[in-house]
């Protein structure tokens, strides 16, 4: 029995059976079967060069001769045959969110947005990147400015910059929160690929930390975003951003965040001692973002409470596998603005997919990525419609 060969395969084995069946409650099984299929829900093809070239060297070795050998190579070509629907479901992303994006903006979305911004829409799939570097998120275009304070809260008021290195100006702002249940997260950490993305295309991107329990509770971190919105109105120019056109995002908690401060513009509770900055936003983005209670606190606490007729235009997408946030909750977020808000909600329910899809460059992340620069690119259209 080659020990050495099977309790890789037999690793990976259970790493695929929790990327194709995650079990969703208890809540411990719930973040066993996150924790156990992340990584290979969204790289499933690193599971399969490793099986292939592992099982070759066994053959080639000869150690592969006892009933138990062979059954281990059975037991990596069943895992294989698992990795492959993984790998397809990863591939569905993208229609889904052509789907999700035509009925949320209309079948003639497309033909509606801005020639200049409709250009840089056209794309291929990025296989090389989502092959051999789906880790490798940094781009050389684009510059990371560190550690600028925002706040008065030591570390947890710091945000980072992400710009284009040739510094344009004018640029559109992306504002994203990390997730981490308020407990746990940092910025620098989470959508990364999505944020390389936009600040290489000339946007301005903020990634900030927040204030965590148990020394902050809500409203706390709220405050915190709409204090990283005020430092973007009153110091964006110096970075090359447009201050007048901020897109709010967020991951996990952070879509949580995003969600509510989106829905609550200018609201002074929220601002204490900074009550007439301006913390309108133009849209919003929630990656897996969880939509219900704080922490036993009252509705107050979801972003349900604040639906209303003149919310921003929303993004919002979802794993259908999601075991840490149920896809249930986005389903009901996105029917409830859908009822209510007289902008376009965009609902995208991704097959397959996990908590923390946003990690890496994967055929899934990357569908989702360019559907935020299409929905994007279209909302921009329209404000840049209404200023002339």
């Amino acid at each position: 029995m080659p020990i050495g060969y099977l309790v890789p395969v037999a690793l990976v084995a259970w790493c695929t059976v929790f990327a194709l069946a995650p079990l969703r409650r208890p809540r411990f099984l719930g973040a066993m079967s996150f924790r156990s299929g992340l990584v290979l829900n969204e790289l499933p093809f690193l599971a399969f060069g490793w099986l292939l070239v592992s099982t070759l060297s066994t053959l080639g070795q000869g150690d592969i001769d006892a009933p138990g050998g062979w059954a281990t190579v059975g037991l990596a070509v069943l895992t294989t045959a698992g990795l492959v629907v993984v790998a397809r479901r990863g591939l569905l992303a993208g229609p889904v969110v052509d789907r999700a994006l035509a009925e949320g903006l209309g079948n003639g979305w497309r033909a509606a947005v801005d020639p200049d911004m409709a250009v840089r829409l056209r794309r291929r799939l990025p296989l090389a990147r989502i092959l051999f570097r789906p880790f490798f998120v940094r781009r050389r275009d684009v510059e990371r400015l560190a550690n600028i304070g925002y706040g008065d809260a030591g570390k947890r008021n710091l945000l980072d910059v992400y710009r284009r290195r040739s510094r344009p100006s004018d640029g559109p702002t992306l504002i994203h929160l990390h997730g981490g249940e308020y407990v746990s997260g940092r910025k620098n950490s989470q959508a990364l690929p999505l944020i390389y993305r936009l600040a290489s295309q000339g946007w301005v991107c903020v990634s900030a930390n927040y204030r965590l329990r148990p020394a902050a509770q809500f409203p706390d971190h709220l405050i915190d975003l709409k204090k990283v919105i005020a430092w973007v109105r009153e110091h964006g120019h110096d970075y090359g951003a447009d201050p007048s056109v901020i897109f709010v995002a967020g991951s996990s908690s952070g879509g949580h965040l995003a969600s509510i401060a989106a829905l609550t513009p200018n609201d002074p509770a929220f601002q204490p001692g900074f009550e007439h900055a301006d913390t309108t936003v133009t849209a919003a983005i929630s990656l897996n973002g969880y939509y219900g209670n704080y922490y036993g606190q009252g509705s107050a606490s979801s972003p349900l409470a604040y639906s209303r007729p003149d919310a921003p235009p929303f993004f919002i997408a979802h794993g259908d596998r999601d075991t840490m946030v149920l896809v249930e909750n986005a389903r009901l977020f996105a029917e409830k603005l859908r009822s209510t808000s007289s902008n376009p909600v965009v609902y995208a329910e991704l097959p397959g997919a996990q908590h923390s899809f946003d990690l890496f460059h994967s055929l899934r992340f990357e569908a989702v990525v360019d559907a935020v620069e299409a929905f994007a690119a279209w909302v921009r259209t329209r404000e840049k419609a209404r200023k002339t």
